[in-house]
């Protein structure tokens, strides 16, 4: 019956929106968005550069007030309760740690201002240390002497000290290093995992959403394009925006005849598309994983022939630039074990099957 209870709760949305709008001098930096987040759920928002996510998380975390619409928290309005007295915390891009006091003390701060004894606070402190993966010793070191990383963790140690239902995050390791944000990456979401919290996620980095999230919602011009898990996202992308924005593409234009089939405006090449695809100009999209090197055109429904131009090594990847005439450009991947044995400048067959491809109207951008 516990189980069942705990699923039933886990299933219920423990922060819904509806309809929120944040207008600065007539422009709708946030345009009436509707959406719910559930409870224990790592739910990440991303977009470009002026997107609207980071006056979406002010809203949420009451930094802001939202022009117009409701902000419910277990099903109660709290579109007035200030951020102090929200059971909600923020980590910070700059951390916002105090330089004056040890690792122990920006952990302890929002116990002390509880009024938790300081026996206990130290206790809690050196709890949240192991978990966060740093030493006891760590308790009395000056945070001034500990490297990107480890303030990373002290931020996120402090965080957790509140207790709070929700944690947000605005772009917290952007500033790091590759390879630490990759460690980092998995840390969080074991965190997650272990403390059973709500987190709500702020990045622009495609990479750091696949990696974490249970969904992810991308953001545009205010509005959310689409809301789904990582594979819905990158696999089944809407709109050709998301398609782009989720990883590299191939963008072929095409007309799509009454027939169903379509001509490459470039090349004049014909093909089969998904059946969801209209009459009319239409972006045909193919991820680079997607095309393949083939020996006869009957190994894949579309099949097109240009000349192997780079080789791009890319770790356990490699990617190849092929170029189809004069001005076509299709970018294709392989795993390293399958690595393209020719010489630059072949001549090389390219292959993919229609249910690889997706195909969106002109002008779906959004």
């Amino acid at each position: 019956m516990a189980t069942t209870e705990a699923a039933a709760r886990a299933a219920q949305p423990i922060l819904q929106l509806r309809a929120i709008e944040k207008v600065f001098d007539q422009f709708a930096a946030v345009d009436r968005i509707t959406l719910d987040i559930r409870e224990g759920e790592f739910f990440t928002i991303v977009g470009p550069s002026g997107s609207g996510k980071t006056t979406m998380v002010r809203m949420l975390v009451g930094m802001d007030k939202p022009t117009s619409g409701d902000i419910l928290l277990r099903g109660q309005r709290i579109n007035d309760v200030p951020a102090n007295k929200r059971p909600t915390c923020m980590v910070f891009q700059s951390l916002a740690l105090f330089p004056h006091r040890t690792v122990g003390q920006n952990i302890e701060f929002p116990l002390k201002i509880r009024g938790v004894d300081p026996a206990a606070r130290k206790q809690r402190a050196l709890e949240l240390l192991a978990q966060l993966r740093l030493p006891d010793h760590y308790y009395g070191k000056a945070v001034t002497q500990c490297s990107g990383g480890e303030r990373q963790r002290v931020a996120l140690a402090r965080a957790l000290a509140f207790d709070p239902e929700i944690l947000f995050f605005d772009e917290p390791l952007s500033a790091l290093d590759y390879k630490l944000r990759k460690v980092l990456e998995k840390e969080l979401k074991d965190i997650h995992r272990q403390t059973g919290k709500t987190f709500v996620y702020i990045t622009h980095s495609l990479e750091e959403a696949m990696v974490m999230s249970d969904r992810i919602g991308v953001m545009n011009r205010g509005r959310f394009v689409q809301v789904g898990t990582p594979n819905e996202i990158y696999g089944s992308p809407t709109t050709r925006f998301v398609s782009e924005f989720m990883g590299e593409v191939n963008i072929l234009d095409v007309t799509v005849g009454p027939d169903g089939t379509a001509t490459d405006d470039v090349t004049g090449a014909r093909y089969l598309v998904p059946a969801s695809a209209g009459a009319g100009p239409c972006s045909l999209v193919i991820r680079p994983e997607s095309l393949r090197f083939v020996a006869k055109p009957s190994q894949a429904h579309n099949v097109v022939t240009g000349t192997v131009y780079n080789e791009y090594l890319l770790g356990s990847r490699v990617q190849y630039q092929i170029r189809v005439g004069e001005k076509q450009v299709l970018l294709l991947e392989n795993l390293r074990d399958q690595r393209y044995e020719g010489d630059l400048d072949s001549q090389v067959s390219v292959g993919w099957d229609t249910g690889d491809s997706m195909i969106f109207p002109k002008g779906a951008l959004q």
